[in-house]
């Protein structure tokens, strides 16, 4: 079988080929458990990390020579040779902001400005406005290097952390992620601290005007009138912060401080991602912690942890996924060993039943973390994405473990279920679906002040989310969650786009909303000639590719058509025959093209391969490469695609 495209079988696969694949598949997925029952994969973002990185080492003076030289590797690597700049993505356009930062990072480390790969890199940046049109992340991490002034940057004061909840500019109103970044960036704008920047490093020669003589910092993108009324308030308020009282500016340092400190997560880091943990280092420094206080000690460490070494390259992660990873994985393993043909059984059991007991201990039940703000009566229950991150929990991972477990089977899985299914039901929003990490964060108006330049300043409910937070409870069973499900369900036919799509919101994209969509609906009952099942079926099909599989690039969320992209990918091969297996199409010839295209695919050692990236962490703004999903997604396809074989009623009988 080829792994490159080469062969596409014209028949449907035989019997004895399809169980090789599930079995080199699971045994691929197998070998890939660690010890103590859990999975991870790499996760992987653009260049801006690694090269945030390589300049926070620069901000400190905690210069370790050897470990940047191979992070420049990686950005070498991943410069386009089409642009000359760094995309957000495999194959994707230009984007200002990363490449102002790979550059800066790149002469940080020692490179030539001179040299063939900085100066297209340079011409790049200046034919698209420079480092000045660049987004509000990048001028602040500029201006930390004294690159730009601080009026380069949006009025964010840290007076913000003194207002409470029902004030609109209120923390409290704002994501997760926000709330983690944006606090000791609170602290940082306020003390308003230069990098050590021992080399002296700095990137005049991107600016196509000096940056003392632009006086149009903000401008947008505005999304509607209301940016450009905030951008007046930015020019109202600007002059006015030096007339805050010392006593209130020492006030709201302390308040900042006082949110992050029990937020601190040990050495997984505040919030469990780069940017807050940057943030928190670079804080200490600011207000003169020394580096061998605990605190900063294990702020750092916390950083560390996100490096990904290479034999000759290294990169840094925004944040890792072991509890997603092993929820999914251990879903595509269950499945591969389930029905008449399933794959060492008992030893895969017995391998799952230690994957449960590791994420059991990995659940959230002591800490009321920041949902609690808008549910205070609900018990905690849920999982964190990453190893430690007990004050934010995601609704996601929480509905995908709850399934795992509950199909396990294990009675010591129960009481974990019962607390997740509890937390979930306390999570729904008003209109019905479920948010990431916070319930009714939809201040929409919060996503057009000028700090919010990506657009993502917010937690609102989503159809992937909540298709998940159905499967789950449908799963479950339990007949007083009906009128919860009724609810969500109508919240997801609102959603459904006109071509019958799904929005993605965490997965890429289009067809990634769909599957998950179509899950949900076939867990929770709903006909599969129900109309808005029938339109997104006929939707998949439309975007089959020639060659039986399916693909989406991230184009799709900047305006590119639903779920087409120029090749097809394992990942999202896997989610469309998994979409409409789960609408009861399992015998439908484009399930049957589908995988034969992923067993043609799958190389000797009973791997897939895909380099595009297959999630997003902010649309337009921030991507991710999820390097497990091109595994785990397309062993569970090719075992449901089997298992379903042997049913007498073709259905799938669990959310997932």
């Amino acid at each position: 079988m080829a792994a490159d495209g080469s062969a596409h079988p014209k028949t449907p696969l035989s019997g004895e080929d399809l169980d090789r694949v599930v079995q080199n598949a699971h045994a691929a997925l197998g070998q890939r458990q660690q010890a103590d029952g859990h999975w991870v994969y790499e996760l992987e973002a653009d260049a801006s990390i690694p090269a945030e990185y390589i300049l926070l080492e620069h901000y400190l003076n905690r210069i370790d020579e050897a470990l940047e030289q191979k992070i420049a590797v990686y950005l070498r690597r991943t410069q386009s040779a089409e642009h000359g700049g760094w995309a957000l993505y495999h194959n994707g356009g230009f984007n200002l902001s990363s490449s102002v930062k790979a550059y800066f990072a790149l002469k940080a480390t020692g490179e030539d400005i001179n040299a063939p790969h900085m100066r297209r890199a340079r011409e790049a940046i200046l034919d698209h406005g420079g480092a000045e049109r660049t987004n509000v992340f990048t001028r602040i991490q500029l201006a930390l290097f004294g690159d730009v002034p601080w009026r380069a940057t949006p009025v964010m004061p840290v007076e913000l952390m003194l207002l409470p909840r029902k004030a609109f500019f209120s923390i409290w109103n704002m994501s997760y992620w926000s709330r983690a970044v944006i606090a000791p960036m609170l602290v940082l704008a306020a003390l308003r601290p230069i990098a050590i920047n021992p080399r002296q490093i700095h990137v005049r020669e991107l600016f196509v005007t000096p940056p003392e003589r632009v006086t149009d910092w903000i401008r947008g993108p505005y999304r509607s009138v209301w940016g450009r009324v905030f951008k007046g308030l930015d020019s109202v308020l600007r002059p006015t912060l030096g007339l805050i009282p010392s006593k209130t500016h020492e006030k709201a340092i302390k308040a900042a401080i006082d949110f992050i400190e029990p937020r601190l997560n040990g050495k997984d880091g505040l919030g469990a991602i780069y940017p807050a943990m940057a943030n928190v280092v670079m804080m200490y420094r600011a207000l003169g912690v020394p580096d061998s206080d605990p605190r900063a000690v294990t702020a750092w460490e916390a950083v560390q942890g996100l490096l990904v070494h290479k034999d000759d390259e290294v990169y840094c992660q925004p944040c890792v996924s072991p509890i997603w990873d092993t929820g999914l994985s251990g879903h595509a393993m269950l499945e591969a060993a389930s029905g008449p043909k399933g794959i060492a059984p008992e030893k895969t059991l017995t391998e799952l039943r230690k994957a449960s007991k590791w994420l059991r201990d990995k659940q959230i039940l002591d800490v009321k973390g920041d949902w609690a703000v808008n549910n205070p009566n609900v018990a905690p229950g849920g999982w964190a994405f990453q190893y430690g991150n007990d004050y934010y929990p995601d609704v996601d991972d929480t509905a995908v473990v709850g399934m795992l477990l509950h199909r396990e089977g294990d009675p010591a899985n129960a009481e974990s279920i019962e607390r997740a299914r509890q937390w979930i039901i306390g999570m729904q929003s008003r209109d019905g679906g479920w948010g990431a990490f916070d319930i009714d964060n939809s201040k929409e108006l919060l996503n057009h002040i000028p700090f919010s330049d990506h657009g993502a300043l917010l937690d609102p409910p989503t159809a992937d989310v909540t298709a998940r937070c159905i499967s789950f409870l449908a799963q479950l069973g339990h007949g007083e969650d009906r009128p919860v499900m009724e609810r969500a369900l109508t919240y997801l036919r609102k959603e459904q786009e006109e071509d019958g799509s799904w929005f993605g919101r965490w997965g890429t994209n289009y067809i990634y909303g769909t599957w998950s969509a179509l899950c949900a609906f076939n867990a929770a009952g709903v006909s599969h000639d129900d109309p808005a099942v029938v339109k997104a079926v006929e939707w998949l099909r439309s975007v089959q590719r020639p060659d039986g599989g399916w693909g989406e690039g991230c184009e799709s969320y900047e305006g590119g058509s639903h779920g087409t992209y120029g090749e097809s990918l394992p990942s999202q091969t896997a989610w469309a025959v998994l979409g409409l297996m789960a609408a009861g199409r399992r015998d439908d010839p484009a399930v049957t093209r589908g995988i034969s295209w992923l067993a043609a695919q799958q190389d000797e050692n009973g791997e897939w391969h895909e380099d595009p990236y297959n999630a997003v962490g902010f649309p337009k703004v921030f991507y991710l490469r999820y390097h497990g999903y091109k595994q785990f997604f397309p062993l569970m396809a090719v075992a449901r695609y089997r298992n379903l074989e042997s049913s007498n009623t073709r259905r799938v009988a669990f959310g997932f």
